[in-house]
């Protein structure tokens, strides 16, 4: 089965090299729904992937590497599944990118709250900062500030502090959901101008 996976016709097809790593991680991402990056296993992914556990290795040099990859991609969808709907006025895009938010670590809490809670390695940690930092630059390009205005460099620490205010209100509620999900989602969308305590903002944001 090296390199080949089954066809619709019951045939075999051969993946380029590419392919099959790309499988692999949408496998292992997929995993990551329902279970901690630590629990998923190679050996269930190369099943699913129809080939051997070593042929795995020729696509990624370490387990390291694949869940890099893997957690790289699961990062990837959660940016695309928050990309600002530019259709909506600014308070209503931050509502539809928060609830969409929402929807997508409850779909996938028990990574979530995984890779959050527990301590985990150097590069995972810079990929999880990388997120974050690609979340605040999204904001802040919302903003209708222009780049050398003087509040700017407060507002980024205001939205940096938000972003972190949402991972840590969202890992309780999904823990012990205690309100309701629109009463969370109010929650987080009113925090964000008032931490920035900017009246423009304030206006913009709650129109």
């Amino acid at each position: 089965m090296n390199g080949k996976t089954a066809a619709k016709n019951g045939k075999r097809v051969r993946l380029s090299p590419d392919e099959r790593r790309r499988q692999l991680i949408t496998l292992g991402t997929r995993m990551l729904r329902d279970r901690a990056l630590e629990d998923i296993s190679i050996g269930d992914v190369a099943e699913q992937a129809g080939i051997s556990r070593g042929l795995l290795f020729h696509y990624f040099s370490s387990k390291q590497e694949f869940q890099l990859a893997i957690v790289a991609n699961a990062n990837a969808e959660l940016l695309t599944r928050t990309e600002p709907d530019r259709s909506l006025e600014l308070g209503d895009m931050l509502r539809d990118a928060v609830r969409r938010y929402v929807d997508y670590v409850s779909e996938n809490r028990t990574s979530y709250l995984a890779l959050l809670r527990r301590p985990a390695g150097t590069e995972l940690m810079a990929l999880v900062d990388a997120t974050r930092g690609a979340q605040a630059d999204r904001i802040m390009a919302e903003i209708p500030l222009p780049p050398d205005h003087p509040d700017r460099p407060r507002l980024e620490l205001a939205v940096r502090g938000w972003i972190a205010f949402v991972e840590e209100v969202t890992l309780s509620w999904l823990t012990a959901e205690t309100i309701t999900r629109e009463q969370l989602i109010d929650m987080l969308v009113e925090s964000l101008p008032g931490l920035a305590a900017d009246p423009t903002l304030i206006a913009l944001l709650r129109n």
